[in-house]
C-alpha cells in the first residue's frame, strides 16, 4: 500500500518557491508576530487584545498551502472572491475551518455562498439582501453579516454611502435570515495616517448610531496588514490580514478590486 501523502508532498515547486518548503512553521511565526502587534496597539487604546478577532486573508494562497495554514492553527479564512473560495472548500471539506467572504458579492454567485460561508462581511445593497434571504430561507439557515461602507468616498471602492446607511439598516428587517453583526470598510489607501484614521472613526461613529435602529450593529471589521493598528485604536472589533501572514502576493491579485493587494 503506498504511503499517504503529507501537506509537504502536496506542495508544488511555485508553492514552495512563493511559500518555503515549511510553510507551517513560517505561518505560525508571521501569526505570532501579527497576535503581538495586535497587542500592543490594544494597548495604546487601553483594550484587551481579546477584543479583537484576527481573521486571516487567505487571498491566493491555493488549498495545499492552506492546510498548512491550519497546521499552524489558523482556523478562520477569509477569501475576496467566492469562486475561489468555493474551490478551497471543496478541496479542504475535511478540516473544520470557518469560511468568511470579504469581497464584493455578485448576486449570482450567493447559491454558492450559502451552502458553506459563515459570515459576509461585504453587504452593500438591497438586491444582495434579497437574494441572500431567498437562498437562505430555502436551506433554513441564517448569515452573519458586515455592511460594508465606502468611508473613504473613493469611486473604486464598494459599499454604501454613510448618508445611505440609516435607511438601508431599517430595510434589513425585511431579511430576518441575515443577522447583522456590524459595518465594514477599507480605509483610503494612503501613506497619510490622518486620513486612513478618520475613515476608521467615521465608520465607528455610523456603528455608534445605528446601534439605535439596530442594536445588533455592534462590531466594527477594519484594519488590513498596513493600518490594521490605526483600526484598532480607533475601536476596530475584526482586522483582516492577508500579507503579514503568508506574505506578498502575485502583482495581478488585486486587480479585480483595487486596493486589496494591500490586505
Amino acid at each position: 500500500m503506498s504511503p499517504v501523502p503529507s501537506p509537504a508532498d502536496l506542495l508544488s515547486d511555485a508553492d514552495i518557491d512563493r511559500f518555503g518548503s515549511a510553510p507551517a512553521q513560517r505561518f505560525a511565526q508571521n501569526l505570532a508576530l501579527v497576535q503581538d502587534r495586535i497587542a500592543a496597539a490594544c494597548a495604546r487604546a487601553g483594550r484587551a487584545p481579546g477584543e479583537v478577532r484576527l481573521l486571516p486573508v487567505t487571498k491566493t494562497v491555493p488549498a495545499p498551502v492552506l492546510r498548512h495554514a491550519f497546521a499552524a492553527g489558523i482556523r478562520d479564512f477569509g477569501e475576496n472572491k467566492l469562486q475561489e473560495a468555493r474551490d478551497k472548500q471543496a478541496a479542504l471539506a475535511d478540516l473544520p475551518i470557518r469560511w468568511s467572504i470579504i469581497g464584493h458579492l455578485q448576486t449570482n454567485k450567493v447559491k454558492y455562498l450559502v451552502r458553506f460561508a459563515s459570515e459576509l462581511h461585504a453587504l452593500d445593497s438591497l438586491r444582495l439582501a434579497a437574494e441572500l434571504h431567498r437562498r437562505l430561507e430555502a436551506l433554513g439557515r441564517d448569515l452573519d453579516v458586515f455592511i460594508q461602507v465606502n468611508t473613504s468616498g473613493e469611486d473604486s471602492k464598494y459599499g454604501l454611502s454613510p448618508e445611505a446607511l440609516p435607511a438601508f439598516i431599517d430595510q434589513l428587517t425585511d431579511f430576518p435570515r441575515l443577522r447583522p453583526q456590524g459595518l465594514m470598510t477599507l480605509a483610503i489607501l494612503s501613506a497619510d495616517q490622518v486620513r486612513v484614521r478618520r475613515c476608521f472613526a467615521l465608520l465607528r461613529g455610523l456603528r455608534d448610531a445605528a446601534q439605535a435602529r439596530c442594536p445588533g450593529i455592534t462590531r466594527l471589521s477594519m484594519g488590513m496588514t498596513s493600518d490594521f493598528e490605526i483600526a484598532i485604536e480607533e475601536g476596530a472589533d475584526v482586522v483582516r490580514v492577508g500579507q503579514a501572514i503568508f506574505g506578498p502576493r502575485p502583482k495581478s491579485a488585486g486587480a479585480f478590486w483595487p486596493g486589496l493587494d494591500d490586505v
